[in-house]
């Protein structure tokens, strides 16, 4: 049986406006419910240098986008720097770590879509995340229209992956169903067309089956 106590490692993937920020929030909350401390955090970003960095892929001098390796690089310089200062620590500490977006976003963003080769971002992601794994992604997928409805509700100023076309969503849509149809051990797809409370729901039976014993779930 697995023990609560025991450091978690959770991860949110998804298109943009798939509302994984809202449903870490909710997770927080939930596991607090439990007793459980959670540590939220997102990439790229973490740490001090990890934001740096997330400033600069997101929105680049002079508005034009970095290249898919550049870009690839950099996010994998970001998360080696969150690795050591924040999520390798807590975990350590017993603490679980809920973090909004990770080494699957790199996969589909610079690989799927950027076409950076697999080969090089696996040897990356060896690399930098080592033996550091999710213990369990859930991955939110709702249609381009409902996302993109979502992030226009936001009227906030949209970042270099946000602004791209339909197209592009799309593609990132498929390659994350494609990372969950291929890895159904670690991954787990949720349907984030749903309300808030209803993807909550559906990620907290997922998490909760996994990991959490029936006498702490009461």
């Amino acid at each position: 049986m697995n023990n609560p106590a025991c450091g978690r490692f959770i991860t949110l993937e998804g298109g943009e406006g798939t509302g994984k920020s809202t449903l870490q929030s909710a997770l927080r909350d939930r596991l607090a419910e439990q007793g459980i401390d959670a540590v939220l955090t997102r990439e790229p970003g973490g740490t001090a240098r990890a934001e740096a960095i997330r400033a600069l892929v997101l929105n680049p001098p002079g508005e034009q986008a970095f290249s898919p390796l550049a870009e690839a690089l950099l996010m994998n310089a970001a998360r080696s720097d969150h690795l050591d200062g924040l999520i390798r620590p807590a975990l350590t500490a017993g603490k679980w770590v809920i973090c909004d977006r990770f080494s699957d976003s790199t996969r589909v963003y610079q690989g799927v879509t950027g076409d950076v080769s697999p080969a090089v971002l696996l040897d990356l992601e060896n690399h930098v995340v080592g033996s550091t794994r999710p213990d369990l992604t859930l991955i939110l997928d709702a249609p381009i229209n409902i996302a993109t409805e979502r992030r226009s509700a936001r009227q906030g100023v949209e970042d270099v992956f946000e602004n791209r076309d339909k197209a592009f969503h799309q593609a990132v849509r498929l390659a994350f169903s494609d990372i969950a149809r291929r890895e159904p051990e670690r991954c787990q797809l949720i349907d984030a067309s749903r309300s808030a409370p209803e993807v909550a729901d559906a990620a907290w039976h997922l998490i909760s089956q996994r990991f959490i014993p029936a006498a702490v779930k009461g």
